[in-house]
């Protein structure tokens, strides 16, 4: 396993940002803060899921702050590790269900051009 260590965000990389494009990274934080807001879905949920997202797209600086945000909404670790097994599990799936594109190419259906 490699040891990559991610640069950590610091308010300087998030000053620069906002003076590059100040509206988007304005209209940015309004999104994100409406989209974690209570609504159906509580807060926990929504960072629950947020975690089990960070987990497939594999983005270090998403788990960590979802999981921060997702603890500070009050779940647990074992909450956490089941949200992270949803994404392993869906993860898999999609594999398994894209297999039927490989299982058409190597048995061609009769009929079916080569």
């Amino acid at each position: 396993m490699s040891d990559i260590t991610m640069p950590k965000a610091t308010r300087a990389h998030a000053e620069k940002r906002h003076a590059l494009a100040p509206a988007t990274d304005d209209a940015f934080h309004a999104f994100s803060k409406a989209v974690f807001a209570s609504g159906v879905l509580d807060a926990r949920t929504k960072q629950l899921i947020a975690v089990a997202v960070a987990h497939v797209t594999q983005c270090p600086w998403c788990i960590e702050g979802h999981v921060k945000a997702a603890r500070r909404e009050g779940a647990s670790g074992e909450a956490i590790m089941e949200a992270i097994w949803v994404a392993a599990e869906m993860r898999a799936g999609a594999a398994f269900a894209h297999s039927i594109k490989a299982l058409e190419l190597i048995e061609p259906q009769p009929g079916a051009g080569e």
